[in-house]
């Protein structure tokens, strides 16, 4: 695309970024991939919404249990699909389904109560996602609030489902330090048509 935005500066983290390819990626989840893309062209670095349930579904966690079930993912696992930051909360994008089921799994799991509050983003749902490159960083500001920590460069990235999330969850309740557990409904899916906001 000609009207492309200009790669990031050079001393920025690879991972910070979406290439090109994570670039249709995302946007196809999209019935509209081209407005998405005239859209990024003109705001490269505006966070935009996006669908869930076609492409990707989005499990959206508080920060540091989010970080810590994304440590679990690349330490001792599989990896991870893309995972952003927003407002201060972990979006995990997931395969399709895993936001309808990863709560059911949760409350068979005996760690179940250890996880707090997640929300499930799936079919009907949308998601506020971070600008496909961060502005540039300010004294006051070094870290945007809404940035990716792992950012989609493929076509088709590899996301984890609704087992490879509770065995993260699990573990990263099991090696939380000693918090008061969740309540019984902590995890559920979001309202359908629920979107997250900008």
């Amino acid at each position: 695309m000609s009207d492309w935005p200009q790669p990031p500066a050079p001393d920025l983290h690879p991972a910070s970024y979406v290439t090109l390819a994570g670039a249709d990626w995302l946007a196809s989840a999209s019935p509209h991939p081209r407005r998405v893309h005239h859209l990024w062209a003109t705001h490269p670095t505006e966070p935009s919404v996006l669908p869930c349930g076609t492409v990707f579904d989005v499990i959206n966690a508080p920060a540091l249990f989010g970080r810590r079930v994304a440590d679990c993912l690349w330490a001792a696992g599989p990896g991870s699909g893309p995972v952003a930051m927003h407002r201060g909360r972990l979006l995990l994008f997931a395969a399709r389904g895993t936001a309808q089921r990863l709560p059911s799994l949760l409350s068979w799991e005996e760690w179940g109560r250890a996880v707090p509050p997640l929300l499930c983003h799936g079919a009907g749902d949308a998601v506020s996602i971070p600008p496909l490159h961060p502005g540039p960083a300010t004294p006051d500001a070094p870290l945007p609030p809404s940035r990716w920590l792992v950012a989609p460069d493929v076509r088709n990235p590899w996301l984890p489902g609704p087992d490879v999330l509770l065995w993260a969850c699990v573990r990263a309740a099991r090696t939380a330090p000693a918090e008061s557990p969740a309540a019984p409904d902590a995890v559920r899916a979001a309202p359908s048509g629920a979107a997250a906001r900008p």
